[in-house]
């Protein structure tokens, strides 16, 4: 990302909403919004190979694992506006296990672009499948939306709940109902 150039694009912004760029507090801002939108979309530039990093390792077990409470920030694709809040995931290991910090890692990786949380949730579960060839993959995302809370229907105490499930998460429902419970979402009763 070329960094001159997209401070010029925000100087012209700020211009155009009728804001003075020149002035004490803004005169950093074009840049500084720069580097932000850089880190903030740097999933674009990364390469999900070298973030797993061979982090792939052989079981004997096939447990249910889970990681809980992953917090993540996006950007939805339709008004660059932030949603954030948590990744629940979970996988059946088939022989491989996937080193913790790199599902972390994944949902950071498909986080920092553009997004809608539908596909978000999908990306991470797919990713994981692959990678680790698991029995099944759970995903859910539980996130605010800037773009609800401050626009539009300005609604300040909503929260999107996305799940997606593959393999046995999503033929078993036993399975589905176990991680469910696991992440605290049991949906029976």
């Amino acid at each position: 990302m070329n960094i001159e150039r997209v401070s010029a694009l925000v100087r012209e912004l700020l211009m155009e909403i009728g804001e003075d760029p020149d002035r004490e507090g803004l005169l950093k801002t074009p840049e500084r919004y720069a580097k932000a939108l850089k880190f903030l979309t740097n999933g674009y530039h990364q390469d999900i190979d070298a973030i797993i990093n061979n982090a792939i390792f052989e079981a004997e077990s096939n447990n249910m694992i889970i990681m809980r409470d992953i917090e993540l920030y996006s950007m939805c694709e339709h008004h660059m506006l932030p949603f954030f809040g948590r990744a629940h995931v979970g996988y059946i290991a088939k022989k491989k296990v996937i080193g913790l910090s790199k599902i972390a890692r994944i949902v950071d990786f498909y986080a920092r672009r553009l997004q809608i949380q539908e596909r978000l949730t999908a990306q991470i579960a797919r990713a994981l499948m692959d990678h680790t060839k698991a029995e099944g993959v759970g995903v859910v995302l539980e996130c605010k939306h800037l773009c609800t809370m401050m626009r539009g229907v300005e609604k300040q105490n909503s929260i999107m709940t996305t799940s997606s499930v593959l393999g046995s998460f999503h033929d078993d429902e036993i399975t589905r109902q176990e991680f469910l419970q696991l992440i605290g979402r049991d949906t029976r009763g």
